[in-house]
């Protein structure tokens, strides 16, 4: 798996998503030609570090957001958060600020909770930090950090290798409370009246989604889609002998509960691969649900 080992080393905390779309937007120019059909390629200052790639006619979306978690310095060694992060003393996280590289240890205070770091000295104040990765893979399991969401990514990059029909959608700032999938909706609505999408992202074990499973289908999380989109989804998978379990959470959220307050009438549905040891340096997530999340993908943007 190079290309997702690839994908999990570029820091892209969220609003710092430019080395994510330096690389996608070479990888794309390099790998487009061998595809079976050339998308159009969108993006720009109105797009911000988003990326928009557009196949024949459209009917259907993937959104796959490409930031990741993290932490920012504060003053002195304070950190604080960059979306959902797990905090653990001991910790390895690394940046870049203006004297170069620079690596520390998270360490957090069990009185009060609060975030440091200690290294050999002092960071920029508004470096961003993120996790060290550490690459692991063997017959059945993946482990790194940022799975979440470089899985989504990796997913829509071989979506696009067969897709004839379909936008992806690269979006930024889903681990920090959104903001790019406005303008991003909108967009698809006025140009190609888009009305269903996918979201290509990574969800969690839980007593009811369990690792090697197959693929989730959400029903349900912080945000409720329309029952009838759901079952048709539901439906073509059945058909096609996908492999998948369906999720119900009360909780969560990730761009379809952005998408489903814009005022379009879009569909969506979360469609993604269950991790353990979610937002830290050690996700962990199934070979057989990644397969299975890419077969769910490429049969319902064909039918859908």
């Amino acid at each position: 798996m190079p290309l997702l080992k690839k994908l999990c080393s570029i820091p892209a905390p969220s609003g710092d998503e430019g080395p994510m779309k330096d690389f996608l937007l070479e990888y794309i120019g390099k790998e487009s030609p061998t595809w079976k059909r050339q998308p159009e390629i969108i993006h720009g200052d109105e797009f911000q570090h988003c990326i928009v790639l557009v196949f024949g006619q459209p009917r259907t979306a993937v959104f796959a957001h490409m930031d990741n978690i993290g932490f920012h310095v504060r003053y002195g060694n304070e950190l604080v958060k960059i979306g959902g992060p797990k905090t653990v003393s001991g910790y390895t996280l690394e940046g870049i600020d203006s004297q170069g590289h620079v690596e520390c240890e998270l360490h957090v205070n069990e009185e009060d909770h609060s975030l440091r770091y200690h290294g050999s000295r002092l960071i920029d104040r508004g470096t961003a930090l993120n996790f060290k990765m550490n690459f692991r893979e063997d017959d059945h399991y993946v482990q790194s950090c940022y799975l979440d969401n470089r899985l989504g990514v990796f997913n829509a990059l071989k979506l696009a290798e067969t897709l004839e029909d379909g936008v992806i959608v690269f979006s930024c700032w889903e681990e920090h409370g959104g903001g790019s999938v406005a303008y991003l909706t909108r967009y698809l609505w006025e140009r190609f009246k888009i009305r269903q999408a996918l979201i290509s992202d990574i969800t969690w074990v839980t007593d009811g989604v369990q690792s090697g499973n197959g693929v989730a289908v959400s029903m349900r999380d912080s945000g409720i889609p329309r029952r009838i989109f759901i079952d048709k989804i539901i439906s073509i998978l059945k058909q096609e002998h996908i492999k998948f379990q369906l999720e119900i959470e009360s909780s969560g959220g990730s761009d379809g509960n952005e998408i489903q307050k814009q005022p379009y009438p879009i569909d969506w549905c979360f469609i993604g691969a269950p991790e353990d040891l979610v937002h830290s340096p050690d996700e962990k997530v199934h070979k057989e649900d990644i397969s299975s999340m890419l077969a769910a993908y490429r049969v319902l943007l064909a039918r859908l």
